[in-house]
């Protein structure tokens, strides 16, 4: 089984939030104790991390379940309880998050760039935290909240200076070998390479640059013939691009052909892709049986290879100097609103995060726990959306884990 993964599915979950605790002081000459029920812990977060270290999504294949520690329940003495621990999740640079209608949230193009994919819930609060002057005595807490929880589908774009273009069978595998420690798989027939390869190629001078070893093309590849839009994807954050025409061609295509084929399904693709530095050469210079008056090389007998990696070498050290480092961006969510008023078919939900949390405390059953979640609603301003929604007297209302008739 190939290696190398580039697109993937993963399920985030961060940690429940811990209970509250309802405790009170029960000490030698302290006869009426008051509340000392400590906060349930945070659950920890889910984070996305790029590192250069992890070479593609493989990891998450057979096993693309994360999840965050849960938070501790709070104790008596108003003992807090644990927060739970973040969980780090790395994926490649270049690694695009993205929902599973399709909608980018983040883009992890460098080293250390991080994204929150899964928040932990926040603990809940224990009976200390709701003395008041009316409520000597609080016996009830919170329930910890649930951690978000949702499937992402992330897909991978390399990072490479140089991509390396052409018709299956048009040596980019052996040129790369040459040129840089990598060792893809070569054989004299089309496809043999199925996933990317990347390869460092190092000058004599002390330059650096990767090149990227797409596999190669066809014609119709820009409207996902073949596994056109996966390679195609590779290309996109190239600085320059080496294109190869294949001078011993067996299907009779002549090296202007290839070039007016192979750059036509590029601008198809992405248009800006035209635009990007490139250099056409021509392959198989020492078995050539087609005319071409651009540069040529042989992978297999290295003759003209130093030129052409040094002209490419040129393009890219233009390119570097002429844009900047690509840098991370994310979509940010926006911030959660309090609650909103949806219909049901048999009633009404009060969806939101404030919502639901006024309602999860441990005990529903209790005078004073009803009392306060019904204050706490109405200090929200729930009363009023369900009126201006249109709720009447008798209508069933769903909030959380808390379903009651609606009363005008």
């Amino acid at each position: 089984m190939s290696g190398f993964v580039d697109e993937s599915g993963l399920h985030v979950k961060g940690g429940d939030g811990g209970a509250g605790s309802v405790s009170f002081r029960r000490e030698a000459h302290t006869p009426r104790g008051g509340p000392d029920g400590g906060d349930g812990g945070k659950g920890g977060d889910v984070w996305l991390v790029a590192d250069r270290n992890v070479a593609s999504l493989l990891g998450f294949k057979d096993q693309p379940f994360r999840r965050a520690e849960n938070g501790t329940h709070g104790t008596s003495k108003k003992a807090h309880g644990r927060n739970g621990a973040d969980r780090v999740v790395l994926v490649p640079e270049g690694t695009i998050v993205k929902d599973q209608e399709g909608a980018v949230l983040a883009d992890l193009v460098g080293e250390g760039d991080r994204w929150l994919a899964a928040e932990g819930g926040r603990g809940g609060r224990g009976n200390a935290s709701f003395l008041s002057n009316r409520r000597r005595a609080p016996s009830f807490a919170e329930q910890g909240e649930i951690g978000q929880e949702r499937w992402l589908r992330l897909e991978l774009k390399l990072l490479a200076d140089v991509a390396l273009v052409g018709f299956p069978n048009a040596g980019k595998s052996t040129l790369i070998s040459v040129i840089s420690a990598a060792k893809p798989k070569i054989a004299d027939y089309p496809f043999t390479t199925l996933v990317p390869n990347l390869g460092v190629v190092r000058l004599d001078d002390g330059f650096e640059m990767v090149v990227a070893d797409i596999p190669g093309l066809i014609e119709g590849a820009s409207e996902g013939r073949g596994l056109g839009h996966q390679f195609l994807r590779h290309v996109e954050r190239a600085r320059a691009l080496l294109v190869l025409v294949d001078l011993a061609s067996v299907d009779g295509r002549t090296p202007d052909e290839q070039q007016r084929i192979l750059l036509d399904e590029l601008g198809r693709y992405r248009p800006e892709l035209l635009d990007r530095p490139r250099l056409v050469v021509g392959s198989k210079a020492d078995v050539a049986v087609m005319d071409w008056d651009g540069p040529r090389l042989s992978a297999a007998t290295g003759d003209g290879v130093r030129p052409v990696v040094g002209r490419v070498a040129d393009l890219v050290r233009t390119a570097r100097a002429s844009t900047p480092e690509p840098a991370a961006f994310a979509v940010h969510r926006p911030a959660a609103e309090s609650f909103r008023v949806e219909r049901e078919a048999d009633g009404y939900v009060v969806v939101g995060r404030e919502a639901e949390r006024a309602v999860a405390v441990n005990d529903l059953t209790n005078l004073d726990a009803l009392m306060f979640v019904q204050d706490r609603l109405k200090r929200l301003g729930v009363d009023r959306a369900l009126a201006r929604a249109g709720a009447k007297q008798g209508d069933r209302v769903r909030i959380g884990g808390l379903v009651f008739d609606y009363e005008e």
